[in-house]
């Protein structure tokens, strides 16, 4: 796949009560304010937030499926949360390619995941590195 500067790709899901438990299940962040209603609402973010890996994992699923595409995995990231996501929340993360390395497979795109109410709630930039199968192993 050719990538050139200015492409974008975007994913939108919607991130619900099921989708923080088995989050939690995976990684151990059962953090009440993903789980007890009680708690969240006395957070200045008034009920339960969803982890931020489950916000972020959008943009993994984006690049190593979408652009730059199969094989790439992040080198760097810098982002900001900068507004909750919240249990049902409908969110958007798109990616826009910023550079592209002129020798190597490598990728500098911009990051920013909305909610469905418009309100961003993370942007930044990560550079990705895609790994292409070798060519002598594929026969």
């Amino acid at each position: 796949m050719n990538i050139s500067v200015g492409q974008t790709a975007s994913r939108t899901v919607t991130l619900t009560a099921k989708h923080v438990k088995r989050f939690a299940d995976l990684t151990g962040d059962y953090n009440p304010i993903h789980f007890d209603p009680e708690f969240a609402a006395a957070t200045k973010f008034g009920r339960m937030v969803v982890q931020g890996g489950l916000t972020t994992g959008l943009l993994n699923a984006i690049v190593a499926m979408d652009l730059p595409g199969p094989g790439t995995v992040f080198m760097s990231q810098n982002w900001n949360f900068t507004a909750p996501v919240y249990v049902g929340d409908e969110i958007t993360a798109e990616i826009r390619v910023k550079h592209v390395h002129d020798s190597k497979p490598v990728t500098q795109i911009s990051v920013k995941i909305a909610r469905g109410d418009g309100v961003t709630v993370l942007e930044g930039e990560a550079w990705c590195y895609t790994f292409r199968p070798n060519e002598t192993h594929l026969h």
